[in-house]
């Protein structure tokens, strides 16, 4: 069964254990082999991503495509790596004007 790109828009995305990942927003193509590479989620369920981000979900990891869109593979939970903000660094003075 063949499925165009523009039909994947809105699909519910399931996990392979069956909890509701979010639709599908956009789908990202790798224009040089001309395969879609991934399918965009812009509002995901909190219980799954921290502070329900936005996720691409790699093509990959999709088992079926029908009514809905069943993956194979997806973490138990995905989070967000908090980065300490390292300060400035100061620069020196610069030289009095002659």
């Amino acid at each position: 069964m063949l499925v165009e790109m523009t039909e994947l828009l809105g699909r519910q995305i399931y996990t392979p254990d069956g909890r509701l990942l979010g639709e599908v927003d956009n789908v990202v193509v790798d224009v040089e082999s001309s395969k879609i590479d991934g399918l965009y989620v812009d509002e995901t369920s909190p219980m799954l991503v921290d502070d329900s981000r936005p996720v691409n979900v790699p093509y990959r990891w999709v088992s079926a495509v029908n009514d809905v869109v069943l993956l194979k593979y997806f973490p138990k939970r995905v989070s967000v790596k908090k980065t300490v903000a390292r300060p400035a660094k100061e620069e020196a003075p610069a030289a009095p004007a002659r």
